[in-house]
């Protein structure tokens, strides 16, 4: 490997790029550090409140008190299914001072995807918001393992009255303002080893079924630093986080690490779509830092309020998903100013990043290059084999210290994912692209099965397992077509091939079907658009001819 072409050193060595060193401290060390040194620096800003370092770590040292009541230690798994509140990061840092486990439950789940994710996690206890309940009473049979349901209000913090827990046959339910109660607020951080797993992150899969991501403690916390040190440095005390990321997603799971690592103040938003509460939070609290997807930019944008924003403190804006494309870059650089913004790329796998922009660097249309301590490998699509020239596309594989343990309990697909290479493990993406000559990465098509909508990823294979079971579809191909209105995100296309017993009209068929899959998936993985054929194309192998969907719908 030493001799190795890595064009994207030269520009490391330009830039004064460097391996950072990495302390091996988990969450709950650095809030309880921040908490001694400066117990009064604001942590996050929530609604009108403002929760310093101080009151973060005695209330995570009270719910880590309530956890070790109900029997939550080494080992054992907490899920976290509500948005961006104040106990979506007492609970992360609760779990970290504990030695737990924690997995990120997006609220976007169906009631069986629920149920999945809650089994295959081993989740013993789960922190539910309470206006989710209707998803939870509609899982059919509570998995065996879930023992408590702790539920928490999104006023919990603004001084509203406790909420009514949510029951569930045979499963003790709490309330996190009951729980708490009384509780000391002294607890120290245990020891841990910086490769223990500490989350528990889904991703959908080539399986067809979501897949939880083992991300150790060192992964998650030395990701934000390697990420930084290709940016201005972070002050610590002085940084204001803003960003609309959900913590049950891995980009806002490792913004929030980030802010919490440097001692920052961030911005928790629990509805990333109510642009006129971010627009007005920025204002209250204008950032140093700012993370979003290229769409919710172009919804930023669109906002008049932006534009008043005070952005004169602004170091970077980040954006991942997809890259931004030349129109959106240039009118958020009229607003935020020139020379702030750096696309991050990666994945839940990769913890998440492993590609970051250089700002003073910055190429459009690129993802970006890797970061230090980072290598990135562009391998033939056939085999995964042998690497590709520079400007040849390929899969782009990664290794270093951002990669996951493996997927929990799932050996087979972790070593498909995870291959050596001279040695070394790499995480295989399944995202094609390449390289120049100085190194910087190009997207050039995403994995094939692999769409994104609205930020996130929609694996056509999982759509397609769960549609076998319905009495309609004999055969089905989920393909995606390029979203206009919403650039780097697909419009999901369905196409199927009624089975024998599928009885009535095409319309009659469409309308069971969707509201099957509204019944079972989430709703950003619904397709816009159902196709009926009368066989599902097949290549001259006998696979499905999924090209030749793309092109009946992308023109």
């Amino acid at each position: 490997m030493a001799d190795r072409a890595r064009p994207w050193m030269k520009l490391h060595d330009e830039l004064g790029v460097v391996i950072p060193d990495f302390d091996g401290l988990p969450l709950g060390a650095h809030v309880e550090r921040h908490a001694a040194d400066k117990p009064d620096a604001p942590a996050f800003r929530y609604f009108s409140k403002t929760i310093n370092y101080d009151e973060l770590n005695r209330a995570s040292n009270s719910l880590a008190n309530a956890l070790s009541d109900l029997g939550v230690g080494r080992g054992d798994t907490v899920g976290f299914h509500m948005p961006n509140i104040p106990q979506y990061a007492i609970g992360l840092i609760a779990v970290s001072k504990l030695g737990a486990r924690g997995s990120g439950v997006s609220p976007l789940l169906a009631p069986p995807e629920l149920v999945h994710q809650i089994d295959d996690a081993g989740i013993s206890v789960l922190v539910t918001l309470s206006d989710f309940a209707p998803t939870l009473l509609a899982m059919t049979g509570v998995p065996e393992g879930l023992r408590h349901v702790m539920s928490v209000g999104a006023g919990d913090w603004l001084g509203a009255p406790d909420i009514e827990p949510v029951s569930l046959p045979g499963v003790n339910s709490h309330t996190y303002q009951s729980l708490v109660k009384g509780q000391s607020d002294c607890f120290t951080q245990v020891e841990i080893d910086p490769e223990d797993t500490f989350m528990i992150q889904y991703t959908g899969g080539t399986t067809g079924r979501p897949k939880g991501a083992e991300i150790s403690h060192k992964t998650l916390m030395f990701n934000p630093v390697l990420v930084a040190a290709m940016d201005p440095p972070n002050v610590v005390y002085a940084e204001r986080f803003a960003s609309a990321f959900p913590f049950f997603h891995i980009a806002g799971l490792s913004f929030l690490a980030g802010a919490l690592m440097f001692g920052a103040q961030s911005l928790l938003l629990p509805n990333p779509r109510d642009i006129d509460h971010f627009v007005g939070q920025m204002k209250e609290v204008p950032p140093t830092r700012l993370g979003a997807v290229p769409a919710l930019y172009d919804m930023l944008l669109a906002h008049p309020g932006f534009r008043e924003v005070d952005f004169s403190g602004l170091k970077t804006a980040k954006s991942g998903a997809a890259p931004l494309t030349r129109t959106t870059y240039n009118a958020l650089s009229d607003v935020i100013g020139t020379g702030k913004f750096a696309d991050v790329f990666g994945m839940t796998e990769t913890g998440p990043c492993y590609v970051n922009h250089p700002i003073s660097r910055y190429k459009v249309g690129s993802i970006g290059i890797p970061m230090p301590g980072v290598d990135v490998r562009i391998m033939d699509v056939e085999t995964g084999t042998k690497e590709m020239p520079i400007g040849e596309p390929g899969e782009i594989v990664t290794s270093g210290p951002q990669i996951m343990k493996g997927y929990l309990g799932l050996p087979e697909e972790s070593a498909r994912a995870l291959r050596e290479i001279d040695g070394v493990r790499y995480m295989y993406s399944g995202d094609v692209g390449y390289m120049d000559e100085d190194g910087y990465i190009f997207l050039c098509d995403r994995a094939k099965d692999m769409l994104v909508v609205g930020g996130f990823k929609v694996f056509s294979v999982e759509i397609e397992d769960k549609l076998k079971a319905h009495p309609d579809v004999a055969e089905s191909a989920i393909v995606g077509a390029p979203d206009e209105a919403r650039p780097g995100n697909d419009i999901v296309h369905l196409f199927v091939q009624r089975s024998p017993e599928s009885e009535g009209s095409n319309v009659e068929a469409e309308g069971r079907l969707m509201s099957w899959i509204r019944a079972n998936m989430a709703p950003y993985k619904a397709p816009k658009h159902v196709h009926f054929l009368d066989e599902i194309p097949l290549t001259p192998v006998g696979k499905i001819d999924k090209k030749k969907m793309r092109a009946a719908v992308t023109g």
